[in-house]
């Protein structure tokens, strides 16, 4: 599986790491124009290191992931080989990582569009979104990665699919800002559209959500919905939410890109018009309110609290 992620431009790093450029970060440094994070909550675009200490390693093969998954290379991973005998020392993992964001800008050094400014800011990210593929909870060490990065005065958002709440319950540091990607109002669509790799999946989840009030960080549910799939039953994801009491939800479209094509249609993607009528139903249901929205990734924020906070700089 290594050399196929290579070829899809993941910069490996050690054992199970990975750090891959982030599209917001070219179109942040060539076009001048942000990902909906800077929008929302202040993360500057071009500062962001997007990584994960688990490649290879997933609990859930969704349908509408765009990431690479084992059996799209006819490639099978057994839930009992997610295991990390000997995991890599966080310090390192940061380290290398970093380095291998510098490497990825290497290319626009002499970019005639770029401010020199803004590219050396780039080369000292400021900020780690601890999603980019993998379930990033797998790896033990996880709350030593958090602190090695917010020693280095770099803000964290960790995102986990919550089916494993242990990892959850035990970190020693907590994230900048913590997500749970809720993909599915009940447990029958959750097995159809999340095809679990471990049992109880579902559980899990709802006990990963029981656990958000227990964070000092704001938290946050992000549902990804993919038209006829998962973007049912409104009432389901409404109970859910306001029974976990998150800081925020964000309703964002499934989007036809990387090897989520593969096993879904261009159909399956909503409009932003969608999503924001679905946005609005919920917010009716939770009494979340609707404090932004950015049509260019389709996504509307919902909070608790009324303006999100700003986490980052930008």
């Amino acid at each position: 599986m290594a050399p196929r992620l290579r070829r899809e431009k993941y910069q490996l790093v050690g054992s199970h790491s990975a750090v891959k450029k982030c599209n917001w970060l070219h179109q942040s440094l060539v076009r001048g124009r942000v990902c909906y994070k800077q929008r929302f909550y202040g993360i500057q675009s071009h500062r962001c290191l997007q990584m994960t200490p688990s490649v290879y390693y997933c609990t859930l093969r969704c349908l509408f992931c765009w990431r690479v998954q084992p059996e799209d290379l006819g490639l099978r991973f057994e839930v009992d080989e997610v295991t990390f005998p000997k995991p890599d020392d966080p310090t390192y993992i940061v380290e290398e990582s970093i380095k291998a964001q510098r490497r990825i800008l290497t290319g626009y050094k002499s970019h005639r569009e770029i401010d020199p400014k803004k590219y050396e800011e780039a080369l000292n990210p400021s900020h780690a979104a601890i999603s980019l593929t993998g379930e990033p909870t797998l790896y033990p060490l996880l709350g030593d990665l958090i602190g090695e990065f917010h020693r280095r005065n770099m803000t964290t958002f960790l995102v986990t699919n919550g089916t494993n709440p242990k990892a959850l319950s035990q970190l020693n540091h907590e994230p900048s800002q913590l997500y749970i990607s809720l993909h599915s109002p009940t447990e029958e669509v959750f097995a159809r559209v999340c095809r679990p790799q471990i049992g109880d999946a579902w559980g899990k989840v709802l006990e990963s959500l029981g656990l958000l009030k227990s964070f000092s960080c704001p938290t946050v549910i992000r549902l990804t919905l993919a038209r006829n799939l998962n973007m049912v039953r409104v009432e389901d994801y409404a109970k859910l939410i306001v029974k976990a009491e998150s800081t925020y939800v964000e309703v964002k479209s499934y989007m036809y890109v990387g090897f989520s094509r593969r096993r879904l249609t261009y159909e399956h993607m909503p409009t932003h018009d969608e999503i924001r009528s679905f946005s609005e139903k919920l917010s009716e249901l939770t009494g979340y309110k609707i404090v932004d929205e950015a049509r260019d990734s389709r996504i509307v924020l919902l909070s608790r609290i009324g303006k999100p906070i700003r986490i980052g700089k930008g």
